[in-house]
């Protein structure tokens, strides 16, 4: 019998694997794909291989802006996905090597639950004191009528397409459709965003969602809000996406179809329903220690809804696996950061000005526009701000970050965030200079109007 059964092997589970290894846990994982789970194979990684292709073309566009004369660019997608694949292979490998280094026996195949010690697989069964399911999630199907049509595609379909759409419509304006909006803009496709809500990118702080709308317009993505998709038809060889805006019916043509709206746990197979185990809006219901409603029992990750995020799965599976082994741990949901891949980059963590508001915060508000850095000038990438704010207290709850690196400079205002820190925790950090950091130092300073590069405010 294995101290730990852990079902997925995605960034939940082997992570979860590896922790519970090195606190002298026995353990065996089931994969029934690749190991890595979504993030690695079908997500993250090979989404962010495309947007540094994306991000080379749109710099080789913009080569008259630095005295660069470069004739005859041509981009090819099928040694684009050639590279891709070639990056997530590399990192599925490592990740096997870590298990085995790490002595963790890995089962492939579809893994059940029998009972709240059992897993079958392969038609075997296998014995542990605790499971832990890290199983996933998996993209919604949309219940629109022709959305089964061929040239109707998730994003996994077209992270294996080898030539590029010359028009695409993305039905969802999340991080998910937003990111390949951009990337395949910037490869030449046309694109458009057909979006249920009255605003893109769900609860995102609004002016960063404001701004990222103009950003958007200037790329030349349509984008529009406040629709409900009807119907997909075959045009010939084409297709046709029926919808409704705020005012009529709408009908626009396309070559290819993206359902980019939403995910759900990943839980057919595993017999939850015959254990009991409970669920909350399709989301298995935890404990603070990630147990779930069957004693014995464990769930972390994307199955469990809240922000689903790789990393999340990632720091659930540390928390839990050492809360098992009588350890004082807890993930900081109060400070998570979230990247979105897009032209500008948006990186966020804590509270938004509006959820801040909510709860009764009496928020004050730094900015700093990289249009006042000069690191930001040198690169040519002088859209979006940083944006912090603070409590009554001049505690940090919240920071926003829209323009160049974002995704690397959240990682500062995180820490901040999760410490509590205060603006006056801050002071006397020297920002080196020229970087794009001193921005998120001046928006600091500006909480209480004494950022040194912004002109003062009026009286």
């Amino acid at each position: 019998m294995k101290d730990l059964l852990i079902i997925g092997g995605g960034p939940g589970g082997y992570v979860a694997a590896i922790r519970a290894r090195q606190l002298g846990m026995e353990v065996s994982l089931f994969e029934q794909d690749k190991l890595g789970g979504t993030c690695l194979n079908r997500g993250c990684i090979p989404t962010k291989a495309y947007f540094k292709n994306a991000e080379v073309l749109r710099t080789v566009q913009r080569l008259s802006d630095y005295n660069i004369r470069c004739m005859d660019v041509q981009f090819n997608l099928a040694m684009a996905k050639g590279r891709k694949d070639g990056i997530v292979n590399k990192l599925v490998d490592g990740v096997d090597s870590l298990l085995k280094a790490n002595k963790v026996e890995v089962i492939k195949g579809q893994a059940e639950l029998i009972d709240p010690s059992t897993v079958r697989a392969n038609g075997q069964e296998y014995s542990g004191r605790k499971i832990l399911l890290a199983s996933g999630s998996e993209a919604v199907r949309l219940p629109i009528p022709g959305i089964d049509l061929p040239g109707v595609v998730t994003s996994t379909e077209l992270l294996d397409m080898e030539e590029i759409p010359a028009r695409m419509i993305i039905i969802g304006a999340g991080v998910v459709g937003l990111e390949l909006a951009c990337i395949f803009n910037s490869f030449g496709t046309q694109v458009t965003v057909l979006e249920a809500a009255d605003h893109i990118l769900g609860s995102l702080d609004s002016e960063v969602t404001k701004r990222m709308n103009i950003f958007l317009k200037r790329q030349g993505i349509n984008v529009h809000t406040g629709c409900q998709v009807q119907e997909i038809q075959p045009l010939q060889e084409h297709l046709a996406v029926l919808y409704r805006d705020k005012k009529d019916s709408q009908q626009v043509e396309t070559d290819l179809v993206l359902a980019a709206a939403g995910r759900k746990a990943a839980t057919d197979g595993l017999r939850l329903d015959e254990l009991g185990i409970i669920n909350e809006r399709g989301f298995i219901k935890v404990d603070e220690t990630f147990e779930t409603s069957v004693k014995g029992i464990y769930a972390i990750g994307d199955v469990i809804g809240g922000q689903m995020l790789a990393h999340v799965a990632s720091e659930e599976a540390i928390v839990a696996v050492e809360r098992m082994n009588g350890l004082d741990n807890q993930v900081a949901y109060h400070a998570v950061p979230a990247c979105i891949f897009t032209f500008p980059e948006i990186a966020t963590v804590g509270m938004s000005e509006d959820e801040a508001k909510v709860q009764g915060f009496a928020c004050k508000i730094g900015k700093f526009q990289f249009a006042g850095n000069g690191k930001a000038m040198t690169m040519g990438e002088t859209d979006g701000l940083v944006k912090v704010i603070a409590d009554q207290d001049d505690r940090i709850i919240g920071v926003h970050i829209l323009g160049p690196h974002a995704s690397d400079l959240i990682l500062e205002a995180t820490l901040m965030v999760k410490n509590h820190m205060h603006v006056e925790d801050i002071r006397g950090s020297i920002h080196p200079h020229p970087t794009l950091g001193e921005s998120l130092a001046e928006a600091i300073m500006d909480i209480k109007g004494e950022s040194i590069h912004l002109l003062p405010r009026r009286k």
